[in-house]
């Protein structure tokens, strides 16, 4: 009957309507139960969890749930002092220090035990002010790291290569500073010695190397430097740079 087809159409309806409601409640807590799943939006690995199972945090906990660091690439920062940024900018080719540094060749990260890292890196980016606490100025090169060999917080030192022509070679130990300027004690053939000044142009372990102050042939004072005064006459016993270099290497 016309009634019954009313009723039937009437609990079709309510039916309905609870099914619609149940879906809503099914997706709330679909939603809610997401939020139960903290998901890291990079990959990496994690570190210290201080929370334990059971513990309520939310977005208004201070610390947090843990760090993730991604280190599929990595950013070695070193900083330059205000003279060693100059020298910089003298050194290599471009206009301005962004050109400069789009064409540095590919430097090297010297680990904290001396060992080279076996990926070289590139010099991407340098700060815009120096520090006004240190006075130096950052640099940030970016290495590669598929073998997770690096870490967050590791140490060591970037060194970019130069070529140098027609430098000298002095071992540091020969070298004594006065003015801020760097001097070695040379002999002349009467066994005489007098300090000259030199112009270094870069430095790595414990030798630096030298543009300008001396001449193919020189002799310089390599040991007992601090007890020697300019027009001393030595008694010099000869030692060769190549047996320095053997007993220790650049």
């Amino acid at each position: 009957s016309d009634v019954q087809l009313k009723t039937a159409k009437a609990s079709y309806d309510a039916a309905a309507a609870q099914v619609s409601q149940a879906r809503s409640m099914v997706e709330s807590a679909s939603i809610n139960l997401g939020f139960t799943r903290i998901v890291a939006p990079v990959e990496g690995y994690v570190g210290r969890i201080p929370f334990r199972t059971g513990s309520l945090v939310g977005l208004s906990t201070p610390q947090a749930l843990t760090v993730v660091s991604s280190v599929k690439q990595v950013y070695a920062y070193f900083s330059f002092s205000e003279k060693d940024f100059l020298s910089f900018s003298h050194q290599f080719a471009g206009a301005t220090i962004e050109e400069k540094i789009k064409h540095l060749p590919e430097v090297e990260l010297v680990m904290a035990d001396e060992s080279i890292y076996p990926v070289k890196g590139k010099v991407e980016t340098v700060a815009g002010q120096y520090n006004e606490n240190s006075g130096t100025i950052s640099f940030r090169a970016a290495f590669d790291n598929k073998d997770g060999l690096l870490r967050s917080g590791n140490s060591g030192r970037v060194r970019i290569p130069r070529l140098l022509e027609h430098s000298f070679i002095v071992p540091q130990e020969a070298t004594f500073e006065m003015q801020d300027k760097i001097f070695v004690f040379a002999v002349s053939d009467s066994n005489k010695v007098s300090s000259v000044p030199l112009q270094v142009s870069a430095r790595r372990g414990n030798y630096y190397f030298v543009e300008n102050g001396l001449h193919q042939g020189d002799r310089i004072v390599y040991a007992g430097i601090d007890r020697l005064r300019d027009g001393a006459v030595i008694q010099p016993q000869p030692y060769s740079l190549d047996s320095l270099l053997k007993s220790r290497p650049l």
